[in-house]
């Protein structure tokens, strides 16, 4: 696969990033008046998970959205989401950091492994050629 392309890829995953980013941060903000940190990050996660398997699949990656990748999607995100909760809570509950701020940075540490996990999941399997 050229690189060019793996670049736009990263690219435009790194855009909707912010995009999700935001869908995720609003709700979480809004979800914490009502609820612990925890079940307020789990809630907007699900919430901006959605959003984001719509605009990857048809800016990133440019693939059609179907029932199946919607459903191994979250695998995408698992690991993002663990990264995230682990460091949500690291800097919340041990370094005291203000849980408002907290997500923002813990997802930076994520962002390069949802990249890598989405786009196995997106992208279906090219077969090498076979040598004759």
């Amino acid at each position: 696969m050229p690189s060019s392309l793996i670049s736009r890829q990263m690219l435009t995953f790194a855009v909707i990033g912010v995009v999700n980013t935001a869908t995720y941060y609003g709700p979480y903000l809004l979800l914490l008046t009502a609820f612990p940190y925890l079940v307020a990050h789990v809630l907007a996660t699900l919430l901006s998970m959605t959003g984001s398997f719509f605009l990857n699949a048809r800016f990133t990656y440019r693939t059609r959205p179907t029932l199946r990748k919607f459903l191994l999607f979250p695998l995408t995100n698992a690991a993002n989401f663990v990264v995230t909760t682990v460091g949500v809570y690291v800097l919340v509950d041990l370094l005291h950091l203000d849980r408002r701020y907290a997500p923002l940075l813990a997802s930076l540490a994520a962002i390069p492994v949802t990249f890598v996990v989405s786009r196995r999941i997106m992208l279906p399997k090219v077969e090498p050629a076979e040598i004759a």
